[in-house]
């Protein structure tokens, strides 16, 4: 399509009685397209008038962007599942010009780190349905936070024994130790004190050092620090569980698995 610039000049040029083929020949296109441009005596580029893609789905998007809590992601998989033709772009284009979706956060902080030096982990519950039930889970996340790597699973409860399967199966996951693991203030790992006081559990403390890493703990109502992991809780509530079943334990936590894997590739 021409630009405004063009259509412009293809009309200057016109009214100086400069001939159609010699307009075309200077600013290499083509007889038709200044021919169109004459006809419409109007410099402004008109606006396309195409049917969107997305409009035969409205109600699918609409139903599917409550079910899966605003994830557009997850929406798009959801379509094309159900035979949708379909393309992302396309998706979150007709979102944007039709008012579906939420504002995008504001970052509130910054904290830089070196490859290796440092695994955020924290837990959250969540709600999954689980065997045809719905029921709370203890979701465990750990994040390098170099990469922003992630590896999280799910357990009934989060007690000090789940804590060290969880790092194990972690630092397995990512290939190796960082220097420390920062936390939060949890009983699970905190003996006593807060923040840079804090001294963990001696069981804590002696199986980090099998590892080669320390706890550390950021201080209270210092959110920021501890960032890395608390974001892709949020992320892990309205992409992989939106709109997700699991038949048992091990279903959750291997498609939990395979998930990290899709993201972190």
């Amino acid at each position: 399509m021409l630009s405004q610039a063009q259509r412009t000049t293809i009309l200057e040029l016109d009214s100086q009685g400069v001939s159609r083929r010699e307009i075309a020949r200077v600013l290499g296109i083509s007889r038709p397209s200044v021919r169109k441009v004459l006809r419409s005596k109007a410099a402004q580029v008109p606006e396309l008038q195409r049917a969107e893609k997305a409009e035969p789905y409205r109600q699918q998007i609409l139903e599917l962007f409550s079910n899966c809590k605003g994830n557009l992601v997850r929406v798009h998989e959801e379509l094309v599942a159900g035979g949708a033709e379909l393309s992302y772009p396309a998706l979150t284009a007709f979102c944007r010009r039709h008012g579906i979706g939420q504002a995008p956060v504001v970052a509130a902080g910054r904290y830089d780190f070196e490859p290796g030096e440092e695994v955020q982990h924290d837990t959250s519950p969540h709600e999954v349905e689980l065997g045809g039930k719905k029921r709370k889970v203890q979701t465990a996340s750990a994040v390098l936070c170099y990469s922003r790597m992630l590896f999280f699973q799910c357990y009934p409860t989060f007690q000090r024994f789940d804590c060290k399967v969880f790092l194990t199966d972690a630092l397995q996951y990512f290939s190796g130790s960082p220097i420390r693991v920062m936390i939060d203030n949890t009983h699970v790992v905190v003996l006593h004190g807060t923040g840079r006081d804090m001294i963990p559990v001696p069981e804590m403390a002696a199986f980090g050092e099998r590892f080669g890493f320390q706890f550390v703990a950021h201080a209270i109502g210092d959110a920021n620090r501890s960032a890395r992991v608390e974001r892709p809780f949020w992320f892990i509530e309205t992409n992989f569980l939106a709109g997700r079943t699991f038949s048992e334990w091990g279903d959750l936590n291997r498609q939990a698995r395979q998930w990290c894997d899709k993201v972190n590739s």
